[in-house]
C-alpha cells in the first residue's frame, strides 16, 4: 500500500493549517481541549445552539427520554482532570450530565472556538489538499470554508435502526421508534410493548410498567441482565477491581456471580441467554428484574405477525397493543461525507485503533465506539492522539511517515480475548482496558507523551 499524501494546501501552508471538528458532544469537546491544549488552531461545528449532543433533549431528534440516566457510574465516567461532582448519584441523570457537559466547556474555555447552529452538508477532498466545508447557517446562504484536517464527532445515536414488523401495514395501533420516545406521559392508560432489550428498551419498558396500563418487552434472544449495584458498590466499579484477572477467567467468574445474584431467568419468562455473560454490551438494569417479578412487566418472544390491534408471538400467545415502541438501535452515519472515505463493514467504518483513516490521514474520528466501559475517558485519550498526529504531520514530516506505516499495518486485537456475540453491533466491539493499553503502545512507539489533565489544566 502507498503512503498518501502529505502535501500541504496551498503555497502558503501557514494560511491554512486549522481543524475543523464536526460536532460538540462529549466526543467533539474532548478533542478540542486536546488541541487547544497542543496550540493547534480548530473550529468547531455544532447543528444545535448549545453543546451537549444527545444529551441536550432540546436538541433536533436527540433520543434522549426523561428518565434515561448513565449507565457507567459517575467515579469511572468523567472526563481526564475533570470529574464529575461529587454531589452527582452514582449514576447521573440525563440533565446532570447536560449540565457536565457545559460545565466542562466553560471551565476550559472552548465556547469560543464553537460555531453554534451550523450545520454540515458536505466535506470533500480539496484538489490542492485538506478538506472543503460546506455548511448552512440559518437563512444564511450555504456557505464554504477550507480546512487541513477535520475531525468527526458528530456520534453514532441520531439515525434509528426501524426494521420492518410482520404485515404491520395491517397493524391499527400506532408503532414508533424509540428517539421518538420522551417521557412517560405517551404511555399512560395504553397497551404498551416495547421490542428490544438494550439499555434504552429496558428503561422504557420500565417507564412503561410503571405507567402504562399493560407493558410488555419482546426479546429475540436472552440477555444477562446485571444489577446496577453489586455488593453495594457500582457495577462497573466492582468490575474494576478485578480487571488484573484475564478476560476469560474474570468472564467465567463474573457468570457464577451473576448467576447466585438474579437466579436462573427463565422463572420470569426470559429466553436462556445463548451467549456467555460479557460477551454482549452490558444491559445494566436493576428495575426490570423487579418490575417483572411483580408482574408489571411480561416478557414475549419475538413478533411473527400484527394484525388490526394483535401481536401474535413465536410461541403462540397474542395480546392486544395499543403502542409499540422499536427500541432497535442505531445505525452508525457520517452523512456529510462521501462513503468510499471510510471503508465501512455492519454499518462500522474501519479505521486505526478506532480513529486513524490510513488512505485519508487528514481525516479522523472520534466517539465511534463500542465499549465495555466509560467512553469520556477514552474520548480524552483519543482526542490526544488525533492532535499529537496533527502536530507530527504539521511540525516532524519524517516522523509523520513513520507514523502512517504504523496505520498501515493490521489493526490489534481489542476484544481483550473475549468472544463477542456474531452480531452487527459487536463488529469491531471493543474492551476498554485493552483499547487504553494499545493506545498506549502507540504513542510509546511514536515517542509521544500519555495525555496529562492535572487540576482541571
Amino acid at each position: 500500500m502507498s503512503t498518501p499524501s502529505l502535501s500541504h494546501p496551498d503555497s502558503n501552508p501557514q494560511s491554512h493549517d486549522r481543524v475543523a471538528i464536526i460536532g460538540a458532544g462529549p466526543a467533539g469537546l474532548a478533542t478540542a481541549r486536546a488541541l487547544k491544549q497542543q496550540g493547534i488552531p480548530f473550529t468547531v461545528f455544532e447543528q444545535h445552539d448549545d453543546v451537549g449532543g444527545i444529551w441536550n433533549r432540546a436538541h433536533t431528534r436527540s433520543p434522549m427520554y426523561r428518565s434515561a440516566h448513565f449507565i457507567s457510574s459517575r467515579r469511572m465516567s468523567g472526563h481526564m482532570g475533570f470529574p464529575m461532582p461529587e454531589h452527582y448519584p452514582d449514576y447521573p441523570s440525563n440533565q446532570q450530565i447536560l449540565a457536565y457537559i457545559q460545565d466542562f466547556a466553560r471551565h476550559y474555555d472552548l465556547l469560543p472556538h464553537i460555531r453554534f447552529k451550523r450545520r454540515i452538508e458536505q466535506v470533500q477532498a480539496s484538489r490542492n489538499g485538506g478538506w472543503e466545508l460546506t455548511y448552512s447557517h440559518a437563512h444564511d446562504a450555504i456557505k464554504q470554508e477550507h480546512f487541513r484536517w477535520v475531525v468527526c464527532a458528530n456520534g453514532t445515536n441520531w439515525t434509528p435502526n426501524r426494521p420492518p414488523l410482520p404485515n404491520e401495514e395491517a397493524f391499527t395501533g400506532e408503532i414508533i421508534h424509540s428517539v421518538d420516545y420522551s417521557d412517560e406521559s405517551q404511555l399512560r392508560d395504553k397497551r404498551v410493548l416495547v421490542v428490544g432489550a438494550g439499555n434504552s428498551g429496558v428503561d422504557i419498558a420500565c417507564d412503561a410498567a410503571f405507567a402504562a396500563r399493560q407493558a410488555l418487552i419482546s426479546l429475540r434472544r436472552g440477555y444477562h441482565f446485571v444489577p446496577k449495584h453489586i455488593f453495594g458498590i457500582p457495577a462497573d466499579e466492582f468490575g474494576e477491581q478485578s480487571r488484573w484477572l484475564p478476560g476469560p477467567v474474570r468472564q467465567r467468574l463474573f457468570g457464577i456471580l451473576l448467576r447466585l445474584l438474579v437466579g436462573d431467568l427463565q422463572r420470569l419468562g426470559l429466553p436462556k441467554p445463548d451467549h456467555p455473560v460479557m460477551s454482549s454490551h452490558p444491559i445494566l438494569n436493576s428495575q426490570i428484574l423487579h418490575y417483572l417479578q411483580h408482574g408489571d412487566l411480561t416478557a414475549r418472544g419475538n413478533i411473527t405477525h400484527l394484525e388490526g390491534n394483535t401481536v401474535t408471538f413465536k410461541d403462540g400467545q397474542q395480546d392486544d397493543i395499543d403502542l409499540i415502541i422499536l427500541a432497535t438501535g442505531y445505525h452508525w452515519d457520517i452523512p456529510y461525507l462521501p462513503p468510499h472515505l471510510f471503508r465501512w463493514r455492519d454499518r462500522r467504518p474501519q479505521t486505526y485503533l478506532k480513529i486513524f483513516n490510513p488512505e485519508h490521514p487528514s481525516l479522523f474520528l472520534n466517539g465511534f465506539i463500542e465499549t465495555d466501559g466509560g467512553a469520556y475517558k477514552l474520548f480524552d485519550d483519543m482526542g490526544h492522539m488525533i492532535a499529537m498526529s496533527i502536530r507530527t504531520q504539521r511540525d516532524h514530516p519524517s516522523a509523520a511517515q513513520k507514523m502512517l506505516r504504523l496505520w498501515q499495518t493490521q489493526e490489534p486485537d481489542l476484544s481483550g480475548a473475549i468472544h463477542y456475540v456474531d452480531s452487527p453491533r459487536h463488529t469491531g466491539y471493543t474492551n476498554s482496558r485493552t483499547f487504553v493499553k494499545a493506545m498506549k503502545k502507540f504513542r510509546k512507539q511514536m515517542h509521544w507523551p500519555e495525555a496529562r489533565y492535572e487540576n482541571g489544566a
